[in-house]
């Protein structure tokens, strides 16, 4: 006769557990969709219909060409022509600037390194608000007002982004820089071949974070850039809602058009996103 072998209460409830967690935060994903789902919904209907009392999730009838139209009221491929070249230009260099910065601070030996490195990293606590209007006199008297440079050259640098790197760097084991040292490579050789590829999920982690906060930077391009042919995606939304303030679809069209590239890629990079964001905080 065989033995009936019950599982333990504590697994069972433990199970429970982890499947009232996981509808609870499936529902606050939902939930958290609703305004995305209901801006995409509202830029396939007319005008009238975006703010109908009740909300109509689907449109009755459907409006493609307000995606169309929305090219030929403003500027907005030169925005997006823009935006993508401050983006791509601040994330490569914010991408080398902190990893060689953070393999400088975890990887070698050289005197006052902890103190330049928390020196370093406390500017993080200092609000942008208190240096805004002496950067903004230092791109004047370079004369570089109302240009992608200005903007390129004062977010070139970031201290989240070598505190980032420095934590993953941090889990890789020094004997191992030790050996390469050993065998004559360079520090350039040892930070190319050796740390660069064994940190791809920190490199794809601060590329989405630099990249998503440049992308919909305004405040930055607002100040320095004054042209129409200069402006952000930020800044052309911003000037589509005061010409066109009655156009709501519209205005969800173009919303949804300048929100494409950074769901693109954080839908391609997220799984090295969670690793990254998820390792960085471990030591050795």
């Amino acid at each position: 006769m065989e033995a009936h072998v019950s599982k333990p209460k504590s697994q069972s409830g433990f199970k429970v557990g982890k499947a009232i967690t996981f509808i609870l935060l499936t529902l606050l994903a939902l939930f958290t969709l609703i305004p995305f789902f209901w801006m995409i919904s509202s830029s396939f209907k007319t005008n009238n219909e975006v703010f109908s009392v009740p909300i109509q999730w689907i449109p009755k009838t459907w409006h493609p060409e307000n995606y169309s139209a929305i090219w030929d009221r403003i500027p907005l491929m030169t925005f997006f022509k823009n935006t993508a070249i401050l983006s791509v230009a601040i994330t490569l260099i914010q991408l080398f600037t902190s990893s060689f910065a953070a393999y400088g601070f975890s990887k070698m030996q050289f005197k006052g390194r902890d103190v330049l490195f928390l020196a370093y990293i406390g500017t993080i606590a200092v609000p942008w608000q208190s240096y805004m209007i002496p950067q903004f006199i230092m791109m004047r008297h370079l004369h570089l007002t109302d240009k992608l440079l200005s903007l390129v050259l004062l977010q070139a640098f970031s201290a989240f982004g070598v505190f980032l790197m420095k934590q993953y760097y941090s889990s890789i084991p020094d004997s191992l820089c030790e050996s390469a040292r050993i065998d004559g490579l360079s520090e350039w050789g040892i930070y190319r071949r050796i740390m660069l590829p064994l940190t791809k999920p920190a490199i794809a982690s601060l590329t989405i974070i630099t990249f998503v906060n440049t992308w919909n930077d305004y405040m930055g391009p607002f100040i320095y850039l004054s042209s129409t042919e200069n402006k952000t995606i930020q800044l052309g939304l911003k000037m589509f809602v005061g010409l066109y303030d009655a156009e709501y679809a519209l205005i969800m069209a173009a919303s949804v058009v300048s929100i494409l590239p950074v769901a693109l890629l954080f839908l391609s990079m997220q799984k090295y996103f969670v690793e990254g964001i998820a390792t960085s905080g471990m030591k050795e």
